[in-house]
């Protein structure tokens, strides 16, 4: 393709705009940034003597030491135990229902003994009556009477009632009494002990202490066991009662002549000034990054067509990023002890965002990701700490979320917008504090918190708010700028209604048939709307030649010419509609809408005239310039205009006739190769049909008189007349 010297030239000049806007991006970005990597550092070590004396260089909490205490404080609460008294009242009852169940035992035995002819029932038989009795209770007290020995109960059943009485009294006594006070695992076996040698110094026969120490053994148990939880939470409230050991900026590290000792060391590792150099890596691997990022960007630049869209490329993003790189470097600034979760409060996904929304996906991904190179940078001072860990993944986190938006305006989609913009950054965020052990409780972890959600919602409110202000730089069909060409007091809107009203009633129509179409495709309908109403505007020139502009009764002047004459003014309403419409500086979609809404299609009634005057005469000299539609917004439009005016010159139109003419014509445009270059898809065009379909029925069906309504009217009618 030959290029004409201005197109050469301008191509030049985009050039070299590119590569100087390259370089001033990246010097500024590096002269912005590099302060933040150069710091004071000193090389100690524990034994020698300090050369100088040395002071804090910053606020921060000295951990190590904050631990330490907390450690301390938290194992000087001793374990906490709590006192089961349920306990005293069950091992009770299992002594008394023992007793109790060899009772049942027993009377059952003396009435078998008296049906048998006085025959005492057999020691074996009892003990068979008994553990049966034991596995109709409770199933988790039978392991406590199935412990006792045989001998026992042998014992107890050969008992008289008078010494089953005061061997089951002594014994529910006794369980009770020592299990009132509170017994632990390790005091169990002393206790009894204890209880065992209070049996055998009790004025009981040596039989009735046989029984009354295996039941002190079985039944008494430990009634306070170790409350862990109440203890952890003792400690952990022991732990954060201690107060955190700070290290202020400008205090006494270690002094001139002084020797290094371990404390002094550690306060200087917490510090960053321990056995570290100054190095110009840092600002090495900082031009690194630029470079590598001018080198991403120069390859997206490479692979974009059209010179104005590589400027603003290069252009926007370059702001973008200075304008993040200026807002990290002011939360850092004022970041201190006190607001130390200050760099949370970033919108992290603003500047990707922007870029998305005005720019691409692409360049919003890699805004995103070095957006976190320069966070890592800027925030220097925090190497090596947990906290530049959670800066850098809640930004990377948050900042990839904004590619994912649609590429729309964010007050279309606030609900997709907040889950994108504010509900999974915050999710990843609690998962990050979960993943450090942070508590929920702790100021910090909830001032971090409450700081990145505002910065969240930031970004999801400053996007609403300043979008249009941004569209109305970047592009020529902004909202505002749609809005104000849609006002009816516009000059050439007023100018069209004055000069060929029939014509402007024609450009309402189709802007309300068109807008809600391309609402149903999702389209631009604003847009299509406004274009709608300049589509025609050409036709100023010449109104009068324009059947819609006719009065009632006047004479057709395409009568008086020459088909070939005709065609021409015809045509220059579209030609003159375009000159307008760029003197005016209107966007261009509107303009394209206007050179485009008859496409190259034939003006088949003038072809038709001239082909009876001249048979050599073609299609092509009948068939508007074009281009065909190059838009959905365009293609939609281009249908509308023509079903619009044919339905208007029906006579009668039915339901039924204008389905079928705009079916018709669609068939006709797609056989016609009208709509190629739309984009439109065959269920859009159906959409787009069904739409035109209904808005030209309900606006120009014939109304059928119904009985009622004729009875009304003339019935109103007559009273009219009597009043009169």
């Amino acid at each position: 393709m030959k290029l004409d010297f201005k197109t050469s030239k301008r191509m030049v000049l985009g050039h070299r705009y590119i590569i100087g806007a390259g370089i001033i991006f990246a010097l500024l970005s590096f002269l912005l940034i590099s302060g933040n990597v150069r710091q004071k550092v000193v090389t100690l070590h524990e034994g020698q003597l300090a050369e100088e004396t040395i002071r804090a260089n910053k606020t921060i909490e000295n951990k190590k030491d904050t631990e330490a205490k907390r450690k301390l404080a938290a194992e000087a609460v001793s374990l906490e135990y709590t006192f089961n008294k349920e306990l005293v009242k069950k091992q009770g009852d299992l002594v008394t229902h023992l007793f109790k169940m060899i009772t049942e035992v027993k009377e059952e035995s003396n009435k078998a003994k008296a049906k048998n002819g006085g025959e005492d029932v057999a020691m074996e038989d009892k003990l068979a009556s008994l553990k049966k009795k034991f596995e109709t209770g409770d199933q988790d007290d039978v392991p406590y009477y199935q412990g006792y020995s045989t001998g026992v109960f042998e014992t107890l059943f050969n008992l008289g009632q008078t010494d089953f009485d005061k061997i089951e009294k002594y014994s529910v006594d006794n369980v009770k009494k020592i299990m009132g006070e509170p017994i632990r695992e390790t005091q169990l076996d002393a206790i009894k002990q204890k209880a065992i040698s209070d049996v055998e110094n009790s004025d009981l026969d040596s039989t009735l202490k046989s029984v009354a120490s295996p039941i002190m053994e079985r039944t008494i148990v430990s009634n306070e066991a170790a409350n862990e939880k109440r203890t952890e939470e003792l400690r952990a409230q022991a732990s954060e009662n201690v107060a955190p050991s700070m290290i202020y900026q400008g205090e006494v590290i270690v002094r001139e002549g002084v020797q290094i000792d371990q404390a002094a060391i550690q306060k200087l590792d917490s510090l960053g000034l321990t056995n570290r150099k100054q190095s110009v890596f840092p600002l090495v691997a900082l031009a690194l990054v630029i470079l590598i990022q001018v080198g991403v960007l120069a390859y997206i630049v490479y692979h974009t067509p059209g010179m104005a869209v590589k400027v603003r490329l290069v252009t926007f993003y370059g702001v973008m990023m200075i304008v993040g790189i200026l807002l990290m470097k002011g939360f850092q600034m004022l970041q201190s002890e006190s607001l130390s979760a200050m760099p949370f409060l970033f919108p992290a996904a603003f500047t990707p965002l922007v870029l998305n929304l005005f720019i691409n996906r692409r360049a919003s991904i890699i805004g995103a990701i070095f957006q976190v190179m320069f966070a890592l940078f800027i925030y220097y001072d925090l190497l090596g700490t947990s906290t530049l860990l959670l800066i850098a993944v809640m930004y990377m986190f948050t900042g990839l979320m904004a590619p994912l938006v649609q590429r729309d305006r964010i007050g279309r989609q606030l609900k997709a917008a907040a889950v994108w913009l504010i509900a999974l950054p915050m999710l990843a965020m609690l998962v990050m504090v979960t993943y450090q052990g942070m508590e929920f409780s702790d100021n910090k972890t909830i001032t971090i918190l409450i700081f990145s959600l505002v910065g969240c919602v930031f970004t999801f409110v400053t996007s609403v708010g300043l979008h249009p202000y941004i569209e109305l730089l970047l592009n020529d069909d902004s909202m505002i700028v749609l809005n104000e060409l849609s006002n009816p007091n516009h000059p050439l809107l007023k100018k069209l209604l004055v000069e060929a009203p029939g014509t402007y009633h024609h450009s309402m129509m189709v802007a309300s048939l068109s807008a809600n179409a391309v609402a149903d495709i999702g389209g631009r309908s604003l847009l299509t709307r406004v274009g709608c109403y300049y589509h025609d505007i050409g036709k100023i020139k010449h109104a009068n030649f324009f059947v819609e502009n006719l009065p009632d009764g006047a004479e057709n002047p395409h009568n008086f010419l020459l088909p070939e004459d005709s065609k021409e003014i015809i045509f220059s309403h579209v030609s003159e509609g375009v000159k307008i419409l760029e003197k005016e500086k209107m966007p261009q979609m509107v303009i394209d809408i206007c050179q485009q809404h008859h496409g190259t299609t034939l003006m088949s009634y003038f072809y038709a005239k001239a082909k009876e005057r001249n048979p050599e005469v073609t299609e092509e000299d009948f068939r508007y310039a074009g281009p065909r539609p190059q838009t959905k917004e365009a293609g939609v439009v281009s249908l509308a205009d023509t079903c619009e005016a044919a339905v208007r010159a029906m006579d009668h139109p039915t339901n039924e006739k204008i389905r079928k003419f705009v079916n018709n014509l669609i068939e006709k445009r797609l056989i016609d190769g009208q709509l190629d270059d739309t984009g439109l898809t065959m269920k859009e065009i159906r959409i787009v049909e069904e739409s035109l379909i209904n808005g030209l029925c309900s606006t120009f069906h014939s109304r059928i008189k119904y009985p009622k309504m004729q009875s009304e009217a003339e019935k109103m009618k007559k009273e009219q007349e009597e009043s009169n």
